[in-house]
């Protein structure tokens, strides 16, 4: 369970900053199909959490590569 309030934790905090620091990027969010579960009561289980997480990283890490010029 303290695992999985880390893994919490990390997206809370990652998210936060993605609006506060990258709104153009924190926009998309609601629409990344990994957060549309498929089925009507979705487990969330570590590992699922985890997925997440790490999706998010990519995808905050894909953007600053992709716009590192545009912000020099």
């Amino acid at each position: 369970m303290k695992n999985l309030q880390r893994i919490l934790s990390e997206i809370v905090q990652l998210t936060s900053s993605m609006e506060t620091n990258y709104p153009e990027l924190y926009q998309f969010l609601d629409e990344t199909p990994i957060t549309i579960p498929s089925t009507a009561h979705p487990d969330l289980t570590e590992l699922t959490l985890t997925e997440y997480l790490e999706d998010l990283k990519e995808l905050l890490k894909h953007h600053l590569q992709t716009h590192k010029n545009k912000l020099a």
